[in-house]
């Protein structure tokens, strides 16, 4: 029979894999993935070594199956259709991506098999999402520009069950003669930065661990570390979103928030689908206009809050973390992200590509469009004046200062709420005092906007 070439992407996984399960109807599959350097070339390393132990775990799955996977590196436009013409391949299978990259990407490569000696469909199954972009419109068939009624339609349209890809059932085939597997490459040396377990049996694994838990209470607490951590793994496709909502139970009201966060990530995908330049430029382009420091003040600014030393407790946490770690908990993302952009007046576009380096998890829609909201030029309707006090947020959310004294060891010697005003004291030997003044830093981030607005 004819083999078809399943082409993975973000979704390196067996299970609930409707892109599989085609492939394995029409026959044989050969599982295909592409190194492309478009891609990999933006990446971090803790984000390129979690792929490559991605990529060996999903080997080691498809192995107790087959051959295993089928690696090869360059452009998917040439490497595609060449693994097609030398496996005799009669279609390529793929789960849809509706990233502008992806959606570009794909052109090219449906393009390319058009131009074979009989044209091989590019057949897309699937998405990474429960509702792919472009589904749900408005009542006037347009997209959605606001979350809560997307949300309500989003719920109302609701999703299918998992699909049954059994990996156990597929006549999977290795790399045809003349085309053999590449080598993975090398994982960047990543020092003393810890990453979570790969693969599709660590993310099952989580999730089952995370189920059942007080979600909605805990949520926003970086010091109780209880967030379910799936983001990484649903990044990467090692889980579907379907997969989690399958195990939920909208009644319980901690399992309807985490759904509610779901939906938040399926929402900037159906934004940044219809508007594909929001990813670099202003959803609200107006606010384009607002002053921000540029030059060597813009430099020393980006690097002290890069490096955790702003003299911000909770916000110096959250950036070590994130180089510990490639990830940090949503709330202290919030905090830090607004301290950048309304504290040290640098433009947010700045902190989005920090985080898309250095975050295990970063997607490029929730990513621009999170740092939007905080920025406040995104889909929220009047969000500017959201305005996070790094001090107040850190009491708050971190009361008894131990997640501030597990990143910030030189704060570990103070007692209770001192830790998050070290400067009372005199700051800490080898620790800075604070970079700015948060109260006039507000008030002038506020003038700036009711000047913009007066003369907009």
């Amino acid at each position: 029979m004819t083999p078809s070439i399943l082409w993975f992407r973000r979704d390196l996984r067996l299970g609930d894999h409707p892109a599989l399960l085609a492939a394995a109807e029409a026959g044989p599959v050969l599982p295909l993935f592409v190194l492309d350097d478009a891609l990999l070339g933006p990446s971090g390393d803790a984000r390129t070594a979690f792929l490559v132990r991605s990529l060996r775990a999903l080997d080691a799955d498809l192995r107790r199956h087959g051959p295993g996977l089928v690696l090869r590196r360059g452009r998917p436009e040439e490497v595609v259709p060449a693994m097609v013409r030398a496996a005799g391949a009669g279609a390529v299978h793929v789960s849809a991506d509706f990233g502008p990259y992806g959606a570009r990407r794909d052109a090219a490569v449906e393009d390319a098999l058009g131009d074979l000696d009989g044209p091989v469909p590019l057949v897309r199954t699937g998405s990474p999402y429960a509702v792919a972009p472009g589904r749900i419109t408005t009542g006037s068939g347009g997209p959605y520009k606001v979350f809560t009624p997307f949300h309500k339609a989003w719920t109302k349209h609701g999703w299918r069950e998992p699909a049954d890809s059994d990996p156990a059932a597929v006549d999977w085939v290795g790399a045809p003669p003349g085309h053999p597997s590449e080598d993975l490459p090398d994982e960047p040396d990543l020092g003393d930065v810890e990453l979570p377990e790969a693969g599709e049996a660590a993310a099952l694994a989580r999730w089952e661990d995370f189920r059942g838990t007080a979600y909605d209470d805990v949520r926003d607490r970086p010091d109780l570390d209880a967030t379910s951590r799936l983001s990484t793994y649903l990044r990467w496709g090692a889980i579907h979103p379907r997969t989690v909502l399958a195990g939920l139970d909208a009644r319980n009201p901690h399992d309807a928030t985490f759904r509610k966060e779901l939906a938040w990530r399926e929402f900037y995908a159906h934004v940044l689908h219809h508007w594909p330049e929001s990813a670099r430029e202003y959803f609200r382009p107006e606010l384009k206009e607002l002053p921000y420091v540029t030059g060597r003040a813009q430099r020393t600014r980006i690097d002290a809050w890069a490096e955790g030393r702003t003299g911000f407790p909770i916000v110096d946490a959250g950036m070590r973390q994130l180089l510990a770690e490639g990830w940090m908990h949503n709330r202290v993302r919030m905090i830090v992200a607004s301290f950048l952009v309304k504290d040290l007046q640098v433009e947010w576009q700045h902190g989005a590509e920090h985080f898309m380096a250095h975050l295990v998890d970063g997607d490029l829609a929730s990513n621009q469009h999170n740092w939007q909201w905080v920025a406040g030029c995104g889909t929220d309707a009047a969000p500017y004046f959201r305005i996070f006090n790094p001090i107040t947020q850190g009491e708050k959310f971190d009361p008894s200062g131990d997640y501030i004294r597990r990143w910030v060891p030189e704060l570990a010697e103070l007692a209770g709420k001192d830790v998050h005003q070290p400067w009372r004291a005199g700051p800490p030997e080898g620790y800075p005092a604070p970079m700015v003044d948060h109260g006039e830093a507000r008030k002038d981030a506020l003038a700036a906007y009711q000047l913009l607005r007066r003369h907009g």
